[in-house]
């Protein structure tokens, strides 16, 4: 990014974020530079009429000086109310565009990306403060120019070579600043990487999640010795460029010093020569003070008004980047209901250049009413083909296909309002049971009905209502729960996972695609046994796509595929698959081996395999609440 882009960007931010503060601000910046010039003449003006008799009235220079003063005293706490109305103003703005950015790429490829999230933290930082620096430095420097130029006319009037000394001694610290502010914006980056694995390893000292694993295998000195070893890796590079600071910082005072003493002596010659009088020496000593000190002013504030503008252009590359999916030109086309199928046609995938392909011409179809189940070891890509159908990623060969036309040429949010899914991993949110559920379609916060028969269905109802506040409970031991703020509830893994079916069961209404991706896989027997009898009647009629493990769970699906090495190795159904004695019917008979109960007579026959797992008659599964289709 070049300081170009971001200078736009960062003042209007700035003026966005507040039109009438930031006009203030530059007045308050031009009146207060003017002061301390005004004040000098004005000085100045005072001693030569005590001192000769001539000149302006001493009253009005006395009331005039106090006006100056006055002025002085009054306009910093003005510009702090105003700078501080104005940070949060940018604060709200910043972070607004920032996450709207963020919720505008609809793929999770920055999101799984590192380096996004180094940059994305830069963003956050500079979003918040980067732009009132940049406003701040500009009018800091905006007012140094004011006082020096004051100053240095003042001082030309005396010696045009003693101006010329003062201003020079500016030089050297331009160059100094600007390279310890490029300094300071390389440390930045590079530590970023730290800073965000020390707020990981803090994080997990602190989660609940997390605790149990902590201090049964006592890892709690181990995580907080990563830590310490982040964070001396962020201090070791902020301590550079502090030393170096300190090393120029010496420099710099020593060269100003040396030109404030040439500046002096030359001024007492003159006075001594009876070329000037008192009160040139009173204008001359606070000019060449003022010089200085405002032209160091500026020097240090252009430095950090570069160094924000390189932060600002991280926040930049956030606002502005593009969408990481294909998008047609002029939006998506609308998506209409499903009435043929979804295709996959020779998909391959991978998640980046370096890593191997994940699926390699993978061919499928889900038909329209009918189920799909895809069965296969870990990692054989089944998770993937989620992601792609949800349009998390776009294939880097072959084609998915909504009723024949190409989902890259679809609107995506349409997309996905046609999809419900349990996904393996799924959340469990710090909020309320209402909102946990309400998630899965929002317009049904406000209809409690909906949620709770999204509940009953799930057989989650009872757990809920018979929580302290009901369904308004914080579902979180972080976040008070009721009007009392009292501690929130956690629920078990089996429990989260009714509630998590509750969720896409609520969105599955109106969808066309229902994915269930492992959605029993933290449920007991029973309880597996009634939600698959649940699945099972609600998916009747539906196009759904089903993952699991447990293959006498997806047994009844339309049509099996078994992936393997990335590809389509099998497909059929269920008996079918038998037949073939392949990958299948090895996987499905030693399940199915698992269960049987066998007497030790028959250990030795253990080579024959059976067709099916052992019947164990379930228990009733209580009713859906939710009508099929």
């Amino acid at each position: 990014m070049t300081a170009r882009r971001p200078l736009p960007l960062a003042l209007g931010l700035a003026w966005r974020s507040g039109p009438l503060l930031t006009l203030a601000l530059v007045l308050a910046a031009v009146l207060t530079g003017a002061a301390p010039v005004a004040t000098a003449w004005l000085t100045k003006l005072l001693i030569d009429r005590l001192a000769t008799g001539s000149g302006p009235s001493p009253a009005l220079l006395a009331v005039l000086l106090a006006v100056a003063g006055s002025a002085m005293a009054l306009l910093p706490h003005f510009v702090q109310f105003a700078r501080r109305e104005h940070q949060r103003r940018i604060l709200r703005r910043s972070t607004d565009e920032l996450f709207a950015a963020v919720c505008r790429m609809p793929g999770l490829a920055r999101l799984e990306d590192p380096r996004f999230h180094d940059r994305l933290k830069l963003a956050q930082q500079s979003g918040q403060a980067a732009p009132q620096i940049v406003l701040d430095t500009g009018l800091g420097m905006l007012r140094g120019a004011v006082t020096a130029t004051g100053f240095l006319v003042a001082i030309c009037t005396f010696s045009p070579l003693l101006a010329l000394l003062a201003g020079a001694a500016a030089v050297p610290e331009l160059f100094v600043q600007l390279r310890l502010a490029r300094s300071r914006t390389r440390m930045m980056w590079e530590t970023t990487p730290a800073e965000r694995r020390r707020l990981f390893y803090q994080t997990l000292l602190t989660e609940h999640q997390a605790a149990k694993e902590i201090r049964l295998f006592g890892l709690g000195g181990f995580l907080r010795g990563r830590m310490l070893e982040e964070m001396a890796t962020e201090h070791r590079g902020e301590r550079r460029v502090d030393v170096a600071a300190f090393r120029a910082g010496g420099a710099l005072t020593a060269l100003g010093a040396l030109t404030a003493g040439a500046a002096l002596v030359l001024m007492v010659r003159e006075i001594a020569a009876g070329r000037s009088g008192i009160g040139d020496l009173a204008v001359l000593t606070a000019a060449v003070a003022g010089v200085q000190s405002s032209l160091s002013g500026i020097v240090v504030q252009f430095a950090q008004f570069n160094e924000s503008l390189i932060l600002v252009g991280h926040y930049a590359h956030v606002v502005s980047a593009e969408s990481d999916l294909h998008e047609p030109p002029g939006g998506g086309a609308p998506v209409e209901p499903l009435r043929r199928g979804i295709e996959l046609r020779d998909v391959w995938f991978r998640y980046d250049e370096s890593h191997p392909w994940v699926l390699r011409g993978v061919t499928l179809t889900i038909p329209y009413g009918r189920s799909l189940a895809l069965v296969g070891l870990n990692g054989e890509g089944k998770s993937t083909i989620v992601k792609l159908l949800c349009r998390m990623y776009d294939p880097q060969r072959g084609t998915i296909t909504w009723d024949g036309t190409d989902v890259r040429e679809l609107d995506v949010d349409a997309l996905r309002r046609r999809i419900g899914a349990v996904f393996q991993d799924y959340m469990s949110y710090d909020l309320t049971a209402t909102e946990n559920i309400g998630l899965g379609d929002l317009d049904a916060l406000d209809r409690p009905g909906r949620i709770e028969a999204a509940a009953r269905w799930a057989d989650i109802h009872d757990r809920l209502e018979a929580l302290p506040d009901g369904y308004a409970t914080m579902l979180s031991r972080f976040f008070g729960s009721g009007p009392g703020g009292g501690t929130g509830v956690m629920l078990s893994g089996g429990q989260w996972q009714r509630v998590a079916l509750a969720r896409a069961v609520l969105r599955a209404g109106g969808s066309d695609l229902l994915i269930l991706d492992e959605p029993s896989s933290g449920l007991d027997p029973d309880a597996e046994h009634a939600v698959h009898e649940r699945l099972r009647a609600y998916r009747e009629g539906r196009s759904s796509l089903l993952i699991s493990h447990r293959l006498n769970t997806v047994r009844g699906a339309d049509h099996i595929a078994v992936l393997s090495g990335g590809r389509v190795a099998e497909e059929g159904n269920h008996d079918e698959l038998m037949d073939l004695r392949g990958t299948y019917f090895r996987l499905f008979t030693r399940q199915a081996e698992g269960f049987q109960l066998q007497d030790e007579s028959q250990d030795e026959s253990r080579e024959e395999y059976q067709e099916g797992p052992p019947a164990v008659p379930p228990p009733p599964a209580p009713p859906l609440g939710v009508r099929p289709g």
